[in-house]
């Protein structure tokens, strides 16, 4: 069922078939359906007792697809003050109880920061560098399983101590599940 422009509809879990609204901000590109479901059978569909990280949260289709399957803590970060406030109404709508929004600069957050998450979101601005930036801090983030999304219009080039480990493409955006290698015995 095709959905209105500026909507996004949730394809597993509790809020299957549930539609969230954003509005038409610069950058802003909700995960396509094919690559969320991708994403979440290589997941394993169900997230329950997770703590997931929505680093560029944008639409929230990520994190409110980690929701709706169960994840115990869902961090949203947004800076886009209105993309923001998109995020809040569906929270509400929804009575997202597990989805904790945070309006910041996702640099700043993870340099703030001192949560370990299972699952990290990552799909930043294509325009900006961010990846480069990001990798490097978000290391200290991680459980020893965590698994990392990244979304970008090619593979990132990785820095020394990530893996790909599952990896595909939907038109003009690849997807990557990575993991970090380096933790502490």
């Amino acid at each position: 069922m095709p959905t209105a422009k500026n909507q996004v509809r949730i394809i597993g879990g509790e809020w299957r078939s549930r539609l969230i609204n954003f509005e038409s901000r610069a950058d802003l590109r909700p995960t396509p359906d094919r690559v969320r479901e991708t994403l979440f059978n290589w997941l394993g569909q169900d997230l329950t007792g997770k703590s997931c990280l929505d680093l560029f949260a944008g639409s929230g289709a990520l994190g409110f697809e980690a929701a709706s399957r169960g994840a115990q803590r869902v961090v949203m970060i947004e800076s886009d003050p209105v993309a923001w406030r998109a995020l809040q109404d569906n929270v509400a709508r929804l009575k997202a109880r597990s989805i904790e929004l945070k309006r910041a600069d996702a640099l700043e957050f993870l340099r703030a920061d001192d949560g370990c998450y299972d699952v990290v979101f990552l799909d930043p601005p294509f325009r900006a560098n961010y990846l480069e930036q990001v990798l490097p801090l978000l290391n200290r983030h991680l459980k020893s399983a965590s698994l990392v999304h990244v979304e970008a219009p090619a593979a990132p080039d990785l820095p020394p101590g990530w893996q790909i480990w599952r990896d595909g493409r939907a038109g003009a955006v690849t997807h990557q599940l990575l993991k970090w290698t380096c933790h502490d015995a």
